[in-house]
């Protein structure tokens, strides 16, 4: 997945804004104002995403290219390196697990605003 494809596939999810929060090289996917995925777009080499801690361990343990978050909570963040050695749909399917559950820790507010989008 290169990164237009990344940036399309995180904008196409319900409620999601990006931006550059920390500085012009971090580009930050958020769900409702929270963060859910971030990437250098200097160096396209990786993406942070969200995770259950559990399985975060279990991610790290069975995938190579999966690192505990870099320059993030190691418990709630990994570092999936974008090398070829994962699959698109897997990606996919991590980045919309990162999105639900930020999704899911919204406020009541906010889940009602994202269910009306």
């Amino acid at each position: 997945m290169n990164i237009e494809e990344l940036r399309d596939y995180c904008l196409s999810l319900k409620g999601v804004s990006e931006g550059m929060p920390f500085d012009d090289q971090v580009l930050v996917f958020k769900v409702m104002g929270k963060m859910f995925c971030l990437t250098n777009v200097v160096q396209y080499e990786s993406v942070n995403l969200k995770c259950d801690p559990e399985k975060a361990v279990d991610l790290r343990e069975s995938y190579e290219a999966v690192k505990p978050g870099y320059h993030m909570s190691k418990i709630h963040w990994n570092t999936v390196m974008i090398d070829g050695s994962i699959s698109v749909a897997q990606l996919q399917d991590w980045i919309i697990d990162s999105y639900n559950l930020v999704a899911k820790s919204l406020t009541k507010k906010l889940k009602e605003e994202l269910a009306n989008l």
